[in-house]
């Protein structure tokens, strides 16, 4: 008997999370597609289907039908190498996705000091929150944790051996270890902490005796690099809360010490960061002038010497 689009959309969802991804946004647009071609009497995958499921919306734009268009061209794909009836529509039949990710933008460390010592003199005064958005931000510029993943941090996550960082993005837990000025740091804020009357077991409280939302920690974070002089008011561009992630990535492949084998420095920081592939680890290459130029030195050497870079 032939599986139905909605059980081989379960398998896939199943093998894409068994490899470390959520997929929940993934799974739900594929259900979607699912239920629009079965309501056509569909078992097998049709090109045609899938493009006019794309392109149906008609308030959605341009960029989100490409998205769609893509999401469902991998599950076709993947069911075609099992079964050549299920069809595989071009990816880029809708147009190119334009490219979504900018480019990296670190902050040097005197710009974090900066945004830090800005934290601290921000209200309400008398309350917590000056001291969470201050060792918030400072814990991410040193440890390269994402924002999300720095609110979701309990008083438990909080080891002797590092942070644990629980459900992340991909669905894992990692443990990120601390440099001994960054515990230190941690400890006075948690001598802070402890003094709070909050059933709320978060890390990070402010004056309402709860965690921030990330929207609220996204605001905060724009006020003060604006208070800091790091960002004009009203600029689209400029540095955001991820750029403290980026500014962790960046240091830590600059002053790789001497002698280091840069794949294993590399997987380490991936590991670190919590990526689920390597490739989004090298995307920091494209901030780090030392080390293209490092690239470029070796590459033009191995060229000159006829392919080896003794």
């Amino acid at each position: 008997m032939t599986a139905s689009i909605s059980d081989n959309v379960a398998r896939f969802v199943e093998t894409k999370q068994a490899l470390g991804y959520r997929f929940t946004q993934n799974e739900r647009i594929l259900k979607r597609f699912a239920r629009f071609a079965e309501a056509r009497g569909e078992t097998f995958i049709r090109a045609a289907t899938v493009l006019e499921w794309a392109s149906s919306s008609r308030t959605a734009s341009s960029t989100t039908k490409i998205r769609l268009l893509r999401f469902v061209h991998d599950f076709a794909l993947w069911l075609h190498a099992e079964d050549e009836r299920h069809e595989v529509p071009h990816r880029d039949a809708l147009g190119r996705r334009p490219s979504w990710r900018p480019r990296p933008f670190p902050m040097p460390v005197p710009d974090i000091r900066k945004l830090l010592d800005a934290a601290l003199s921000r209200g309400p005064a008398g309350t917590i929150a000056p001291l969470t958005w201050h060792y918030l931000f400072g814990l991410m510029a040193s440890t390269g944790l994402r924002i999300g993943e720095a609110l979701a941090l309990t008083l438990e996550d909080v080891t002797d051996d590092g942070l644990v960082i629980r459900d992340t993005k991909f669905g894992k837990t990692r443990l990120v270890v601390l440099h001994p000025t960054s515990r230190e740091a941690l400890d006075l804020y948690l001598a802070a902490r402890l003094r709070e009357r909050t059933p709320d077991r978060h890390l990070f409280v402010i004056a309402t005796g709860r965690p921030p939302q990330r929207e609220h920690a996204d605001v905060v974070f724009r006020e003060l690099a604006e208070r800091a002089g790091l960002r004009k008011p009203g600029e689209r561009r400029g540095p955001t809360p991820h750029s403290l992630r980026h500014a962790f990535a960046v240091r830590s492949l600059e002053n790789m010490p001497p002698g280091a084998r840069p794949g294993r420095h590399m997987l380490a920081l991936s590991t670190t960061l919590g990526h689920a592939e390597l490739m989004s680890t090298f995307w920091y290459l494209e901030a780090t002038p030392v080390l293209l130029r490092g690239i470029a030195e070796a590459t033009e050497r191995a060229f000159v010497n006829g392919g080896a870079d003794d």
